[in-house]
C-alpha cells in the first residue's frame, strides 16, 4: 500500500466537464492509484428548495458536471480501464428529484411528439440519514405522507472519451460509458471501460442516493457524491462496451434506441464474454446466457436507454478470470484502505 497513490480532489467550479471527449484533463494518474473525489449534482447544487424549478436556476445544456476528465498514463486504445468502488457516500443531508417538462419515460418528448400539455414541473427535496441509511420521501400533495426508503448511492454517469475524435454530452450513454444510469453502479463493484484515446480521460458524476431501475421520472435522487475509488489499466484487453463485476455477478451495459436494441447489446456482449471466459462456442454460451441472465433496466428516458445483463459467476465455473483478475486484485486493495 506504500507505493499506491492517494489523490484528493475537489473540482473548482470553472474545472467541471460537461462533455465525454473535448475537456482537457485536469490532473494526470499513475495507475493503480486511489482517487478521493467530490461530485456535484446532476442540477450543479442549484436546486435547493422545491422553488428552485431546474428550467430557472440551471441553464441548458449545463447538467450534469462531471469531475474529470483524468489522463491515465500508460492508457492507449485497446486496453481497458477498470474503476474499482470502495465507497459512495452523499456529502449533503438532502437531495432533490424533479419532473422536467418534455423528458421522462411517461410524458411526452421531443422524440415522442404529442399535442398534450407537458408534464409541470416539480420539485421534491428528499431528506437524507446516512447513519441510519435511509432517504425520505414527503409527498407535495399530502404532506404528512412520508416513507423511509434504503439508501444505495450509485453514480450514474462513469466513462472515457469516445472514439473518433466525438465529443458527446454528459447526458448520454453509449459505448464509451457516460450517463448510464444503472443502479448496478456502487460500492463494491467493478466498471469496466474501453480505452478510445491515449490516456482514456475517466470522468465520473451524477450522484443519485438512490434510483429505481428505469429512472422512471427522469430524475433519481440527486446528489452531491464523495466518492473513492481504485483505478487501475487492463493492458492489452479491449472492452467494446461497459461493463461491471462484483463478487458474484458479471455485467454487460448496452445503451440505444429503441429498447430493444440496447438489450440485444448488452446481451450479445455478454454472450461473447461469457464464450471467451469459458471457451463455450457462440451457440452454447447463447444458450447459457438465454437461461441464467437477470436484464434489469438502467434507464428508459436518456438520449439513449441503458440496459444491463447479469449473469452469476457460479455458472461459469473454474473459468479465466474476467479482466486479468482486475476486481478480485482492486477489491483486495480496496479493503487495505
Amino acid at each position: 500500500m506504500s507505493d499506491l497513490e492517494v489523490i484528493s480532489f475537489r473540482p473548482s467550479a470553472e474545472q467541471y466537464a460537461w462533455t465525454f471527449g473535448g475537456a482537457a484533463p485536469v490532473m494526470r494518474i499513475r495507475p493503480p492509484a486511489v482517487l478521493e473525489l467530490f461530485t456535484e449534482d446532476c442540477f450543479a447544487g442549484r436546486v435547493r428548495s422545491p422553488e428552485d424549478l431546474v428550467s430557472q436556476v440551471c441553464e441548458f445544456p449545463f447538467l450534469n458536471p462531471q469531475t474529470g476528465p483524468f489522463y491515465i498514463e500508460g492508457a492507449s486504445p485497446g486496453d481497458t480501464v477498470a474503476v474499482h468502488f470502495v465507497s459512495i457516500t452523499p456529502a449533503r443531508p438532502w437531495a432533490a428529484s424533479t419532473t422536467v417538462p418534455l423528458f421522462g419515460a411517461l410524458t411526452g418528448t421531443h422524440l415522442t411528439a404529442l399535442l398534450n400539455d407537458p408534464l409541470p414541473e416539480v420539485v421534491w427535496m428528499w431528506e437524507l440519514d446516512p447513519a441510519a441509511r435511509l432517504c425520505r420521501f414527503t409527498a407535495r400533495s399530502v404532506p404528512d405522507f412520508t416513507v423511509d426508503l434504503p439508501m444505495e448511492p450509485m453514480h450514474g454517469t462513469v466513462g472515457v472519451a469516445p472514439a473518433n475524435l466525438e465529443v458527446r454530452s454528459a447526458l448520454v450513454p453509449d459505448s464509451f460509458g457516460g450517463n448510464m444510469d444503472t443502479p448496478e453502479m456502487r460500492a463494491g463493484v467493478t466498471c469496466y471501460l474501453g480505452v478510445n484515446v491515449e490516456g482514456a480521460l475517466l470522468s465520473l458524476g451524477d450522484g443519485h442516493a438512490r434510483q429505481g431501475e428505469g429512472e422512471t421520472c427522469g430524475v433519481a435522487v440527486e446528489c452531491a457524491m464523495n466518492t473513492v475509488m481504485i483505478v487501475d489499466l487492463v493492458k492489452g484487453v479491449p472492452c467494446p462496451w461497459p461493463r461491471l463485476e462484483s463478487d458474484t455477478h458479471i455485467m454487460s451495459a448496452g445503451s440505444a434506441r429503441p429498447l430493444e436494441d440496447a438489450f440485444r447489446i448488452a446481451a450479445h456482449d455478454m454472450v461473447g464474454w461469457v464464450s471467451s471466459l469459458t471457451g463455450l462456442d457462440a451457440l452454447d454460451s447463447y444458450q447459457l446466457v438465454t437461461q441464467a441472465i437477470e436484464a434489469p433496466l438502467a434507464n428508459v428516458c436518456d438520449t439513449n436507454y441503458t440496459s444491463l445483463v447479469k449473469l452469476p459467476k457460479r455458472y461459469l465455473g473454474g473459468s479465466t478470470p474476467a479482466m486479468d483478475s482486475a476486481h478480485s486484485r482492486l477489491r483486495d486493495l480496496a479493503t487495505q484502505l
